[in-house]
This record gives structure tokens, sequence and C-alpha cells, in this order.
């Protein structure tokens, strides 16, 4: 059975139209891992989430945008070193180079989430939303996490290497 060529067009671009629009924008070329959300006392407004943004694409992204309901708004947030202090301050976007991953963390890039509308305790899923330079844009949902404030310990050396 042969078909008309009009109608294998007409096929394709049918299938074409019924994909999702973010796997038409490429969606699947960035991957998020490690994502979490600093738990904060009870009554701080603000808080800070942190991911590491993979790009397997042969064309460097951005991160533009993120939202949450857990926030009243968010912003792209990295730390300058401003005459020997380190200071926050508010960016327009962040670069995920192409075949490269970017990571957000403390003392670095980072979201910040302002305004929170709820308690965040720990263990409770936060859903963000990010948005990308192509359209895209990413769900996901960050745990609350401790912050880490006990440094590693130092390694000493075992009774065995100590000399007598």
């Amino acid at each position: 059975m042969r078909l008309h060529p009009t109608l294998v067009v007409l096929a394709a671009t049918l299938t074409a139209l019924t994909l999702p629009l973010p796997s038409l924008a490429g969606e699947t070329d960035l991957s998020i891992v490690g994502a979490y959300v600093r738990m904060v006392p009870p009554g701080t407004p603000n808080t800070a989430a942190f991911m590491t943004i993979a790009n397997s694409s042969s064309s460097d992204r951005k991160l533009l945008q993120v939202e949450s309901p857990v926030a009243r708004r968010s912003e792209l947030h990295t730390h300058l070193n401003d005459q020997g202090m380190m200071r926050m301050r508010q960016v327009e976007a962040i670069e995920i180079k192409a075949a490269a991953h970017t990571e957000l963390k403390p003392g670095g890039y980072h979201i910040m989430l302002l305004d929170l509308q709820q308690l965040l305790n720990e263990g409770d899923s936060v859903p963000l939303t990010l948005r990308f330079d192509d359209g895209s844009t990413k769900e996901i949902h960050a745990p609350v996490k401790k912050p880490q404030t006990v440094m590693k310990a130092q390694t000493t050396p075992e009774h065995g290497a100590m000399k007598h």
C-alpha cells in the first residue's frame, strides 16, 4: 500500500504538533541534580535554593527566572568580592555553558526565595519552576534541608601512625 506524499507530510505535521511544547524547545538538554532549599528558623522571611544544572546540548543556555508558590517572589543571585567583603548581588541570568554544568551553591550562584508564604520544615518538598532563555521550563521539587553548620572534621592520624 502506497500513501500519497501529501498524506505523509500531513501525518508528520500533526504528529509534531501533538508533542509537548517543552520537548520542542529542547527541554531534555538540561538536567537538574542535587536540588534543595535551605531550612530557616520560623519567622525568617527568606531562604535560598541550590542545585546543579547540567547542559548536554551544544549551545549555551541561561536560567532566567524561577517561580515557587512558597514565596511571593524569587531572584537569581551570586556572591561577589567587593573590596574584601563578600556581598550578595542579584543577576539577570545564570549561564549554563554547552556540554557543561553550573553549580548553584552557598557562596556562589543561588536562587533567593523572598517573602516566604509558609513555614518550611525539614523534609518538605518545595516546587520550583525554572525558566530558560529558549522558552523551556523545568518543574522540580526540592527537599528542605538543614544548613550544613559543621565543617568537615580534620583527619587525624590513626593511633598506629603515631610515634611512641
